[in-house]
Formats: C-alpha cells, structure tokens, sequence
C-alpha cells in the first residue's frame, strides 16, 4: 500500500501537533487466527524540544496485569520527516506520513514464553478526527503474519463531541 494515496485526506497528521501533551490507548491483540488474545489500557505522554525532537512516553497495562513501557523518539531527518527509535527496537526507522496517515515497519524485540524474539511490525495509523487516531498493525515472523494490532489514539482532555442520546422516542436522524 502506498501511503501517498492518502495525501488529501483530512485532518492532517502533524507529529508535534497530535503527539503533545497526554494520551490515551485502548487496544486489543489478536492471534495469527483472529482471536483476541489479549487487551490493553495504556497512558501516553509527548513532548517536543527546541530542536524538533519528539519523545512520546508509554505505560501499557495489560488485561493479565502485565505492565510494559516503552519510550520512541522522533528525531528529524533533514527531509521534513522523521526516525523514529526506540530501546526494544532493532533499529531507527522512516516515518512515512501523508494527509492523515502515519506508516512505519520495524523490528520490535518481544519476550515470547518467556524467550527473546524478534518480530517484524507494520504500523498503519490514520488521523480520524483532530483527537483521535486508529492504529492497525500486523506482526510478521519468518513472513508469516503471527498477530494483529488494533488500537485506538486519544488526546487526553479532547473527548470528541457526541450528540445528545437523551432525546428518547427520536429516531436516528433526530425526527
């Protein structure tokens, strides 16, 4: 999939922008068959230096009491883009942005039964409104898919705007 047929799409994504201040994640992990396997909450924070550096913060809890944190930093790469790195990742890689989405493959070390692997992540993120981003990944051993990663993106302090349900009696559309 190339991520510049997403060029025109709204809101735009700006890394600076979105990835500032506190954050929410709420996610579910599935196996290579579909099946959740396991959920997670997770508290992000993000902040950005005088020289255009981002770190984004994160605190995953997990539905089995597991805690994981990990730490990226997006550092400029002199092409109006970014490398984003991070300490259980192989190594630094491109982000690639357009309109409203984010890609990015890396080589994520994991424990797995309690022994070290690595495996390769496919990040699709896509800016669905000024405060939320969704964000589906594919996980890859040896060129097989070995699980999937659905989460959801949420500045902290902007809840997006609902309509009212109260109104009870009214169809959808209000009438």
């Amino acid at each position: 999939m190339d991520i510049s047929q997403y060029q025109n799409n709204q809101p735009k994504l700006s890394l600076p922008d979105f990835f500032n201040g506190p954050l929410t994640a709420h996610g579910i992990l599935k196996n290579r068959s579909g099946e959740v396997i396991r959920y997670f909450n997770a508290t992000l924070t993000g902040s950005w230096d005088e020289q255009g550096v981002g770190t984004l913060d994160e605190d995953f809890i997990f539905n089995d009491g597991e805690k994981q944190k990990r730490i990226w930093t997006f550092t400029p790469d002199g092409k109006g883009s970014y490398l984003a790195s991070a300490g259980d990742v192989k190594e630094a890689v491109p982000v690639k942005t357009a309109g409203n989405a984010l890609f990015m493959t890396y080589v994520l070390n994991i424990l797995y039964k309690g022994e070290p692997i690595e495996v390769s992540i496919d990040d699709k993120m896509y800016l669905v409104s000024d405060h939320v981003i969704i964000n589906e990944s594919v996980m890859s051993k040896f060129g097989f898919n070995v699980g999937y990663l659905t989460l959801t993106i949420i500045k902290a302090g902007n809840t997006p705007e609902y309509p009212d349900n109260s109104q009870r009696g009214q169809d959808s559309l209000g009438q």
